[in-house]
C-alpha cells in the first residue's frame, strides 16, 4: 500500500444514489475529486415519504451513470483506483443491495480491493475529512433516519452515549410538515416558516428533558403539533398562514431546545475524558437549520470545544464520506470479500443496547 490512495466510493442507503472519488497522500490534506449525487426527490414527492420499491429501481438504474460520471469528473480511469469502498448498511435494504451488488461486479471485474463501509461511520468519520479533527472527538448524527451522539476514538471504534428511541428529528420536521399541508422534504420549509412565527405562542414539550442521559425522544412531539393543529380547526374552521409559521416556530424550538440540552450532556461526559484537543461535531441534514446549528454552537462553546459542521453537501447523504471512511479502514488493514453483505442494520456501537424504532428513512442503528 502506497502513501497516496486514490478510492472510488459508492453510496445508496436511502433515496441518494452517489459515486465520488477521494485521494489521499499520507501527511497531506484529502481531495475529493468528485462526488455525483442523483435524488430521488420527485420519484417520492406524490407519496410524501420515500418508497423502497422505487428507490432500490431508482439505484439500479443510476448507480453505473454515477459510477462513470464521478470517474469521468475526477479524470481518472478505474485502473488508477486502488479499491472500491460502497455502504453496505445500514439503510433501505435495497437500496443497500443495489450499491453492494454494483461494487461487487465493479471490483470482480477490475481485481480492486472491495471495502465495506457503515453508513454511519461514513457520518461520523466527515469531520476528519473536511476539518481533520483528530481522535477522540464527540459526533452528533442528526438526520431523517437517525440521530445519535457518538464517542469517535478512532475510524473504527464509536460509543454511543444516547439517541432517539423513536422518530429522528429530520423524520419530525417532515411529519410536520406534512400535518401543516407543507411540501417535503419538510426541513428547509419549516424553517422557512418558523422565520415568521412566535415559538411562545403554542406550549410544545420538550421530551425526555426530564429523564437522565442523552437520549432523545421526537414522536411525541409530532403528535403534539397535530393536536394543536386541530384544536385550532375545531375552533375557527381551519388554520391561518401564521397559525401554521406558528406552530412551525414552535416545533423548531422544542427540537432546538432538546438537542441542545442533550448535547451538553453528552459534552459533559466526552470532556471528562479530557481530550487534549476537544471538538463537538455534527452532520446529517438537520445540521443545516440554522437555529439547530446556532444553539448547538453555542453550547459547544460553553465547553471550550471546536464546533465543526461541514458543508451542507457533505452533511446529507454523499458518496466521498464512504470513499474516505474506505481510506480510513484500507489504511487500518480492512477489506472485504464477494461474501459482504447487505445489512438493514449496523450499528456502530456493537456493545450497547439497539435503538427502538425504526423511521420511514430506515431502521435505527
Amino acid at each position: 500500500m502506497g502513501d497516496t490512495l486514490t478510492i472510488l466510493g459508492l453510496e445508496s442507503s436511502c433515496d441518494d444514489t452517489a459515486a465520488a472519488v477521494v485521494r489521499h497522500c499520507v501527511g497531506e490534506s484529502p481531495a475529493i475529486l468528485s462526488s455525483v449525487v442523483a435524488g430521488q426527490n420527485d420519484l417520492h414527492a406524490a407519496y410524501g415519504g420515500v418508497v423502497p420499491e422505487i428507490a432500490a429501481r431508482a439505484h439500479a438504474e443510476k448507480m453505473d451513470v454515477c459510477v462513470e460520471q464521478a470517474l469521468r469528473d475526477a479524470d481518472v480511469a478505474l485502473g488508477d483506483v486502488d479499491a472500491i469502498a460502497v455502504t453496505a448498511g445500514p439503510g433501505l435494504i435495497g437500496g443497500v443491495l443495489s450499491g453492494v451488488m454494483c461494487a461487487k461486479g465493479l471490483a470482480a471485474g477490475s481485481g480492486l480491493p472491495l471495502i465495506g463501509v457503515n453508513h454511519l461511520a461514513g457520518h461520523a468519520l466527515t469531520p476528519r475529512l473536511t476539518d481533520g479533527l483528530t481522535f477522540p472527538y464527540l459526533m452528533l448524527l442528526v438526520s431523517g433516519g437517525h440521530c445519535q451522539f457518538l464517542l469517535v476514538s478512532s475510524a473504527d471504534e464509536f460509543t454511543r452515549l444516547g439517541g432517539t428511541i423513536d422518530d429522528a428529528p429530520g423524520e419530525a420536521f417532515d411529519k410536520t410538515a406534512r400535518i401543516l399541508g407543507l411540501a417535503q422534504p419538510g426541513g428547509p420549509i419549516v424553517e422557512r416558516e418558523a422565520l415568521n412565527g412566535d415559538e411562545k405562542r403554542f406550549r410544545l414539550p420538550r421530551p425526555l428533558l426530564d429523564r437522565a442521559g442523552c437520549d432523545m425522544s421526537f414522536s411525541g412531539l409530532k403528535t403534539a403539533v397535530l393536536r394543536a393543529r386541530d384544536a385550532l380547526v375545531a375552533e375557527k374552521g381551519g388554520i391561518t398562514v401564521q397559525d401554521r409559521a406558528d406552530l412551525c416556530a414552535g416545533f423548531q424550538g422544542s427540537v432546538r431546545d432538546v438537542l441542545a440540552e442533550k448535547s451538553r450532556r453528552a459534552l459533559r461526559e466526552y470532556m471528562a475524558l479530557n481530550p487534549a484537543s476537544p471538538a463537538f461535531a455534527v452532520a446529517g441534514g438537520v445540521a443545516a437549520n440554522q437555529a439547530i446549528r446556532g444553539a448547538l454552537e453555542t453550547v459547544s462553546a460553553e465547553f471550550g470545544a471546536q464546533f465543526v459542521a461541514p458543508p451542507l453537501a457533505l452533511c446529507t447523504d454523499n458518496a466521498a464520506m464512504i470513499a474516505w471512511a474506505g481510506i480510513e479502514r484500507y489504511r487500518a488493514g480492512h477489506a472485504d470479500d464477494m461474501s459482504l453483505s447487505a445489512r438493514p442494520r449496523w450499528p456502530l456501537d456493537t456493545s450497547s443496547p439497539s435503538m427502538l424504532g425504526s423511521g420511514k428513512k430506515g431502521a435505527k442503528a
